[in-house]
């Protein structure tokens, strides 16, 4: 049977960019439109013409209608078979002409968080609408403009309803960026599993950290891990620990690209074991534990060789720790795989951040630092 192909979805960018234009059409051709085709970042012109770009993209309207003195259009974002924390958002955008003018005014409102610190490609004291996304929603407006035949200006205000309640669940107040979601995307477009907006956030929370003076990054693999490592580590901003996730080779070269000096990276057993085999990418679907190896590197470390053919044989790195508990040698091995982890971080780390791997129990208990 053919192999489902994945649905592409759209950014909270087009979302936006998408509202700004139904609304717009809205209010200068009295037209209400179910879809609006939009141009995708890459390929916005650069000066700012309204000449037809490259690649487009189509995305469904949810509604438009009038108010008072403005038109609102929303979109409700759809991230595709990638959904992540924004998927389902209701994206408003609130547009009102302004005639004395020609200026094209892009606010953020209610839901859209504001940017608090440096370091970001937003300056702080601004929404978080990143860039790519701002010049999206601006070509989107002189489009609907253009195809009026209207010269004045616009003001453009994007509220996201329920936004502050749902970046909970991103990284934003980490970031700086407080009261709401960011408007986000680079390419326009949501591409299944690409992980590239986990990616950016590892980027932005780097970048963050260096505005804020920090020399060293702390790297952990979720938010158990990285909380545990604040707790070794008090003295470190909290601005200097970034949640990497299976992101071994990505954030370790970041680290190294951006000038940091030192770095730490906290995980459990499992992690720290695909890291030792050199995994560049550590999500179980794609890199599984070679146990066999595990097994080698334990008779290495002085294990017992009645428990070596256990752990070949064993499913979980859970269960290798629970194999080796009452072996004397048990803390050896530990320390000998967080070695040659530690080895394999600073390789990708292209021998320029001086690393330290800080290795938990599942039960939070420290159990090795190298």
């Amino acid at each position: 049977m053919a192999e489902k192909r994945l649905r592409e979805g759209y950014t909270t960018g087009s979302s936006a960019s998408a509202a700004a234009g139904a609304a717009l059409r809205l209010l200068l051709l009295q037209k209400k439109v179910t879809s609006l085709e939009i141009a995708l970042p890459p390929f916005l012109p650069e000066n700012g013409a309204t000449g037809a770009p490259n690649a487009r993209l189509t995305v469904p309207v949810n509604s438009v209608k009038l108010e008072k003195e403005h038109a609102v259009g929303t979109v409700i974002k759809d991230g595709g078979d990638d959904p992540d924390a924004t998927n389902g958002l209701h994206i408003e955008a609130h547009v009102y002409l302004l005639p004395d003018t020609d200026d094209i005014i892009l606010e953020g409102g209610k839901g859209v968080g504001h940017v608090t610190l440096p370091g970001l490609p937003v300056p702080a004291g601004n929404p978080a609408i990143n860039p790519e996304p701002q010049e999206q929603i601006k070509a989107a407006a002189r489009e609907a403009c253009a195809d009026a035949g209207y010269t004045g200006g616009v003001r453009i205000v994007i509220v996201v309803p329920k936004g502050e309640e749902r970046a909970k669940n991103t990284m934003n107040a980490r970031l700086g960026i407080l009261g709401g979601i960011s408007i986000l995307g680079t390419r326009g477009t949501v591409k299944p599993f690409s992980h590239s907006s986990w990616q950016a956030t590892i980027l932005q929370g780097m970048d963050v950290s260096l505005a804020a003076g920090a020399q060293c990054i702390g790297f952990s693999t979720g938010r158990r891990s990285e909380r545990l490592l604040m707790e070794k580590l008090p003295d470190w901003l909290e601005l200097s620990f970034v949640q990497a996730a299976d992101f071994v080779q990505f954030s370790l070269e970041s680290a190294a690209d951006k000038g940091f000096s030192c770095a730490a990276w906290s995980c459990f057993f499992g992690k720290l074991v695909k890291l030792a085999q050199g995994h560049a990418y550590t999500h179980a679907k794609t890199a599984p534990i070679n146990f066999v190896l595990l097994a080698k590197w334990c008779s290495e470390a002085g294990v017992s060789s009645s428990l070596l053919h256990e752990i070949e044989g064993a499913n979980t790195a859970r269960q290798v720790l629970d194999i080796l508990k009452d072996d004397p040698n048990k803390n050896n091995a530990l320390r000998y795989v967080a070695t040659i982890a530690r080895d394999a971080a600073e390789a990708w780390a292209k021998h320029r951040v001086k690393i330290t791997v800080y290795l938990f129990d599942f039960d939070g208990t420290l159990l090795t630092v190298v």
